[in-house]
């Protein structure tokens, strides 16, 4: 009598074609989830920025008579920005600078106020910046835009 061997599990290949897929599979979603995570961190930096526009305003009315922007930057006090604009820098892993000469870079997030205006900028995860200021501009602007002394615009 002849019978029919029967082969049992899996060869050594077909585990490791297997396990090959796996990990590319595994690679992919990997990628895509590092990829949400700096779409998430750019939509807060957008949104601590788009407070802190709400915030100057606030500054700016409570300094009447003489409306004016000056310290508007500023850390702390009454609606300042520097707070938001710091949490906006933080939340993409760059540091903070307010100064006259609003030089934005990748790793630099500026604020910078005059007593006509003011403008605040952190450079994106995805690349170029999100720049905010006194005149109601808000948008994506390049990481060499604000790099004129008294700049005070989105340019």
């Amino acid at each position: 009598m002849n019978r029919l061997q029967v082969q049992q599990g899996f060869t050594l290949i077909e585990l490791l074609v297997v396990i090959a897929i796996i990990g590319l599979l595994a690679s992919i979603v990997l990628a895509s989830l590092n990829s949400a995570r700096n779409k998430g961190a750019d939509a807060a930096a957008k949104g601590n920025l788009n407070y802190a526009r709400s915030e100057a305003e606030l500054f700016y009315s409570n300094t009447a008579p003489n409306y004016s922007y000056d310290g508007v930057c500023a850390l702390s006090g009454t609606n300042v920005i520097g707070d938001s604009v710091l949490a906006a820098s933080v939340v993409v892993k760059a540091s903070y600078s307010v100064s006259d000469t609003a030089n934005i870079t990748a790793t630099v997030g500026v604020c910078h106020d005059s007593a006509t205006g003011w403008v605040a900028a952190v450079p994106l995860l995805a690349g170029l910046a999100w720049c905010t200021d006194y005149l109601g501009t808000a948008g994506q602007v390049a990481l060499t835009a604000l790099d004129t002394d008294g700049d005070i615009t989105c340019n």
